[in-house]
């Protein structure tokens, strides 16, 4: 069934996440506080929508995938956004990576206005959107969810339905936890495999496709080898992950000492001037 689908945020995900849908051939509106990022799509057919309120009442699934929770917070709750000005029957999916607690905030005041919200962050960077393989962990009523299902197939190939709404982001915390301090594991590894007169792109033939392996060392690692620090996913953005996730941890009373050297390292590679870098700029702090 073609749809009209609202989607705000163009970013270096948003963008290729966009595109699947319209090349699907639903209608689509878009909106982005940097009109000049949906130049492409609005060449491709989309349609630009000049605020927020516009595209909501006239869209009837929206997506979402900003930058921090603050925008989300205004995005949904604000005055003319998302939970005011959608109709009734609108099915709101936030696939940015936020806060469980405002997920659920936001499900429970759009719930009042009979306005279904999905929270569905996403995992697998920049390639996994351009090839429409990402994981995306999905929490919210399950009705909503199987409604819009095939919209998050355009999407990504790994589709989990992971509970009540907040669930897709406490599962995208377990996510970025557990690449926080394999982050770590990487650059000490290549950096072992440089000082001990390794070929680290043979090292990596040999270790990626073995118990070390990972989506890190496969997809980041040969791109710190050329020092390609071009971000498939901002450092800034995994840092605001990362401070998220230790809040939950903080709230359980749960000691994540992987996680909290991680984000410690993350904020000097921020303070050095690489927050707008990929994640895969770490390494730089075994090179200085």
């Amino acid at each position: 069934m073609k749809q009209t689908i609202g989607f705000i945020g163009l970013g270096v995900m948003g963008k290729s996440m966009a595109s699947h849908i319209l090349q699907a051939g639903h209608k689509l509106n878009v909106y982005t506080r940097t009109k000049e990022k949906a130049t492409d799509l609005l060449e491709a057919g989309a349609i630009w929508k000049n605020t927020v309120k516009e595209l909501a009442e006239e869209s009837n699934v929206i997506i979402t995938i900003i930058g921090y929770p603050q925008d989300v917070e205004q995005m949904y709750l604000g005055e003319n956004g998302l939970v005011q000005s959608a109709n009734p029957g609108t099915y709101l999916i936030d696939m940015t990576t936020s806060q469980p607690s405002l997920a659920k905030k936001i499900y429970e005041e759009a719930k009042k206005k009979n306005i279904h919200v999905l929270d569905a962050p996403v995992s697998g960077g920049d390639i996994g959107a351009k090839e429409a393989r990402l994981a995306i962990m999905v929490g919210g009523d399950q009705k909503a969810y199987d409604y819009c299902l095939p919209l998050f197939e355009l999407m990504g190939q790994n589709i989990v339905y992971q509970g009540e709404a907040g669930s897709g982001q406490h599962t995208k915390m377990c996510n970025q936890i557990a690449i926080a301090s394999g982050m770590i594991g990487v650059c000490e590894a290549i950096t072992y495999a440089e000082k001990s007169g390794l070929n680290p792109e043979s090292v990596l033939k040999s270790i990626s496709t073995g118990a070390a392996g990972s989506w890190s060392l496969s997809n980041l690692a040969p791109r710190m080898l050329k020092d390609d620090y071009e971000p498939g996913f901002f450092v800034k953005h995994f840092i605001k992950d990362m401070g998220i996730a230790l809040e939950e941890t903080n709230n359980f009373k749960m000691d994540a000492p992987g996680l909290e050297l991680a984000h410690k390292l993350y904020n000097e590679l921020a303070e050095s001037g690489d927050e707008n870098k990929g994640t895969q700029a770490l390494i730089k702090l075994w090179k200085s």
